[in-house]
């Protein structure tokens, strides 16, 4: 970790004061607030241009806090918890009254979560409060995994960047809503979803729409400049040299099944047979494409078992609702 005491110290004054801090998670580096400063979770919306009506995930420093957040904890939320805490994994439950409707959208539930990063931790243990933080980015676009990532796409929208160097699991964290009889996942992430029903003993679902609102549900996000096209794994190489003659700079995720093929097209990106490495690259690899110049993006979706699931997710989010292949 390369934030020091010092720097943990100065950020959770400037969440007391107001303001805004860039923080690392295992996930992506998120935007925070005092999840109990109207006016400060307020900002956040500002700075990224976010509508109002998308909620915010409220980080907390332990398990054993959930209940100070929260109306009440169903035994599958407690046992998720137990399990997966500090991890990739939110919670949306019943709103307690600690939390401003401001940082809910508006609804009666909160999504809460446990960081799995120990400057996450050391800033939620020094500042003694919940700490609202969706990714720090401007609204719809690519999240950052990264301290200049935040520097970058932020600028003087964010008082202080707290560098607790790249990401671990790069992808968001899982959201499960917990509020009814079945958990349901409402954002694939960092916790698979066979993860979570090894440890529940039973299915859990990934319904396609739901009433519950939570973060990553607009059509489009994590969209990089460059417009993203979806296609069969078998077709990325030719649909992208296709795209190339016809006068585009284009980027490729090149399949691993065709990673050494020589592609014609303005930059290559060979996506990693893991899983797990992918998810860790994929934020960056749009990212280089898009410092690459290129203005349209050829890819292929993983299969969607595992971390797959919220690559496939991210994908097609950052593609939108003309390519929903």
């Amino acid at each position: 970790m390369t934030a020091t005491i010092t720097d943990i110290e100065r950020a959770a004054g400037v969440l007391r004061a107001g303001g805004l801090v860039g923080l690392p998670t295992e996930t992506v580096y998120g935007l925070g607030a005092n999840a109990e400063d109207p006016a400060a979770v307020t900002r956040i919306f500002e700075v990224k241009g976010r509508p109002p009506s998308h909620p915010l995930i409220v980080h907390i420093a332990a398990a054993d806090q959930l209940d100070d957040w929260v109306e009440e904890v169903p035994q599958a939320a407690r046992v998720l918890a137990d399990h997966f805490w500090p991890g990739p994994l939110t919670l949306v439950l019943r709103r307690g009254p600690r939390v401003p409707l401001e940082a809910t959208g508006g609804l009666e539930t909160v999504a809460v979560r446990v960081p799995d990063h120990p400057v996450a931790l050391a800033l939620l243990s020094a500042f003694g409060g919940g700490v609202t933080a969706p990714s720090a980015n401007r609204f719809g676009s690519v999240s950052p995994t990264s301290a200049n990532d935040v520097r970058a796409e932020l600028g003087d929208g964010v008082d202080f960047v707290l560098d607790g160097g790249p990401c671990e699991v790069g992808v968001e964290s899982t959201i499960v809503d917990v509020t009814g009889e079945t958990p349901a996942i409402l954002r694939p992430g960092g916790v698979t979803r066979e993860d979570l029903e090894a440890v529940l003993g039973r299915p859990v679902a990934v319904p396609s729409t739901s009433g519950v609102r939570v973060p990553g549900q607009h059509p489009s996000h994590y969209a990089p400049r460059a417009r993203v096209v979806l296609v069969e794994p078998e077709n990325v190489v030719a649909e992208a040299e296709l795209a190339q003659e016809e006068g585009h700079r284009v980027g490729v995720f090149l399949p691993p099944s065709f990673v050494g093929a020589e592609v014609k097209a303005h930059a290559v990106v060979a996506v990693p047979g893991s899983s797990a490495a992918y998810a860790q690259g994929l934020y960056g690899f749009l990212r280089e494409l898009d410092q690459q110049g290129c203005d349209l993006i050829v890819a292929s979706l993983p299969v969607e078992a595992g971390l797959g699931l919220a690559i496939a997710n991210r994908l097609r989010r950052a593609a939108g609702p003309r390519h929903p292949a």
